[in-house]
This record gives structure tokens, C-alpha cells and sequence, in this order.
């Protein structure tokens, strides 16, 4: 049986590595519109119809208005799946970041309405979840996290910026501290206190890393690095896209490691003797950032078997 998707943005960055993904699965056909209809909304109410499944690649609002359009379409309405920021706390919309928890995948499963996460996001919470779950850090706390991602992140001007003009080499950005990513931080980490965030863009194209330090003698515990990795590989023994391993020797991260992957690693860095530790999530922004992760959600939202070839090489992980 095929199983028609419509991606409605489908020309932007996330909507392209989504279509490409899509693409190469048997079971999946894509409806379109042709380009002079992208925003004629009978068309593209004509392709939500024929679809089961509606992915958003959108501005938040124009992700508003095309949910609106699903709903006018009555009971047989398709799935949503939003990449967008408009609906990852919205009520009745499911987070889609399916090793959140043991059930979240289910929940994914089962949904009508599921909001893609944000890629700075998905590392923050891969890391913070499972030690606030494991009563290792206090959801009020103070965080600060830092994070840099190529530029590719950052949309059409971002992108022509550092292409045609050569861009800046690294720069901070959001530095009024209101990213659009905090909301879903805070409530999937989750946190009674607000973080500092603080995010950048290299001159580089794709590749994340998302950086949290702590004090680890100011936390309740007092827990070790070590405590804190093996929290991290307890949660995600089971995961296939999301990795624990032992921290790189040399003390050293590049970004760009998991370029045109669909997993995240993650590492505890420490000093024992200092009392200090860092969490480090490594992602490529654009796919378990992004299209990766979306088309891991339309997997799960479709019942379909999970083939996607994650290119990346096994590597040695922590142990519980």
C-alpha cells in the first residue's frame, strides 16, 4: 500500500532534505503543487486532500494557516507533521522526539498532530532530560548552553550571505536571550528555570554542537562525570540515532563529524579534580536537526518499517 505525503515548503532546506529522504522509501509516494501554486490555497488544499500525511516546512504563520486548511478539510483530514516553531508547545500536539522517554515513540505513533523539534533543542534536551529524570540535576538549576551550527540553519539570506558574500567567519546571534527554541527547552527538558542560551554560526555549511558546563559540586548529588554518562547511556541504550560515548581524548569537538547522518552523540567531558563537567551533543543541523528527524516521525506516524541508513560508522559507546 502507498502512502501519500504532501510537504508544504517543500523548496526550503528542511523541505528538500525531507523530499530527498522520502524519495528513496518504496512505500511513499509525494503529492505536489506545481511552483506557481505554492501559495494558491485551493491548490494546496487540493494536495493536503489527496495526502494522509501533511508535512509543514513553513514560517510559523504560514505553518498557522495551513493547519487551518487541514481542519477545513473535515473527518478524513491528513496527519500533521509541523517542522515549523508554531506548535511544539501548543496543547494537543505531540513533541516529536521519539527518545524523550520509553512512551514518546508510542505517542508519536499515535498522533494526529505531531511538532518537529528545533535542532539546538534536540541536543539540549537529549542532554538535560534524562539527568533531570534521573535526579542528578534539579529542573531549577542555572544553565547556561552554548551552541554553534553552520550556517545553513539560519534560511535563504543566511545561506546566500555566507555563499555568494563569503559571511562572517563565527558570530553570536540572539544575544536579547529570547531564541525561539527556549519554550521547548524548558518544557521537554524540562526546566522551572529559564537557561542563558546562548547560540552562533561558523562559516561552515552543516554540523552542530551544543555545549552545557556545570559546577558539579554546586548540584545536590554531587555526582561524578562519569555519574552523569552513565545516566545518559542508561536512557539511550536502546536508541538507534542517538549515541553515548566516551569522551574524545585530547579534549577536542568538531562539528562537522556527522554531516549527512541521522544520529546525534553525545559526551560527558570532565575534570574530577576541578568538580567541573561539560555535556556536549554533536548533530548535522540538517538531519536529526531537521529532515532526519521529521522523516523519522512520518516513519513512526505512518507505521512504516524504519530503513533509513544512518552513514555513519559504529563506534565504541559508554555502558550503563
Amino acid at each position: 500500500m502507498v502512502r501519500r505525503i504532501f510537504i508544504d515548503g517543500e523548496a526550503g532546506t528542511t523541505g528538500l532534505g525531507i523530499r530527498a529522504r522520502l524519495q528513496a522509501i518504496p512505500e511513499v509516494a509525494l503529492c505536489h503543487v506545481p511552483p506557481e501554486h505554492y501559495k494558491n490555497p485551493e491548490a494546496r488544499a487540493a494536495a493536503m486532500r489527496a495526502a494522509e500525511l501533511v508535512v509543514l516546512c513553513l514560517p510559523d504563520a504560514a505553518a498557522r494557516e495551513a493547519v487551518a486548511i487541514v481542519d477545513s478539510l473535515g473527518p478524513e483530514r491528513p496527519k500533521i507533521l509541523d517542522a515549523s516553531t508554531a506548535h511544539r508547545t501548543a496543547p494537543g500536539w505531540v513533541y516529536g522526539f521519539p527518545e524523550l522517554s520509553p512512551e514518546q515513540e508510542s505517542l508519536i505513533a499515535k498522533a494526529d498532530r505531531v511538532a518537529n523539534p528545533g535542532c539546538y533543542a534536540t541536543g539540549a534536551i537529549a542532554l538535560l532530560h534524562p539527568l533531570i529524570a534521573a535526579g542528578l540535576l534539579p529542573p531549577s538549576h542555572p544553565l547556561c548552553i552554548s551552541a554553534v551550527s553552520g550556517y545553513s540553519g539560519g534560511g535563504r539570506s543566511m545561506i546566500a550571505a555566507h555563499e555568494t558574500a563569503g559571511g562572517p567567519a563565527f558570530e553570536l546571534y540572539a544575544l536579547e536571550l529570547e531564541h525561539k527554541h527556549l519554550p521547548e527547552i524548558e518544557r521537554y527538558a524540562p526546566l522551572s528555570r529559564r537557561p542563558i542560551f546562548l547560540p552562533s554560526v561558523g562559516h561552515f555549511r552543516q554540523g552542530m554542537l551544543v555545549s552545557i558546563p556545570l559546577h558539579l559540586d554546586t548540584l545536590p548529588s554531587r555526582p561524578k562525570a562519569a555519574d552523569l554518562a552513565a545516566a545518559l547511556a542508561a536512557h539511550y541504550r536502546s536508541a538507534k540515532r542517538v549515541r553515548v560515548l566516551p569522551a574524545e581524548a585530547g579534549g577536542r569537538l568538531e562539528p562537522q563529524a556527522l554531516n549527512d547522518t541521522d544520529v546525534m552523540e553525545l559526551f560527558v567531558f570532565g575534570n574530577e579534580a576541578r568538580h567541573q563537567a561539560v555535556l556536549v551533543a554533536r548533530l548535522d543541523n540538517l538531519g536529526k536537526g531537521a529532515s532526519g528527524a521529521a522523516v523519522q516521525n512520518v516513519l513512526l506516524m505512518l507505521g512504516l518499517p524504519d530503513r533509513m541508513a544512518l552513514s555513519v560508522p559504529e563506534k565504541d559507546t559508554v555502558h550503563a
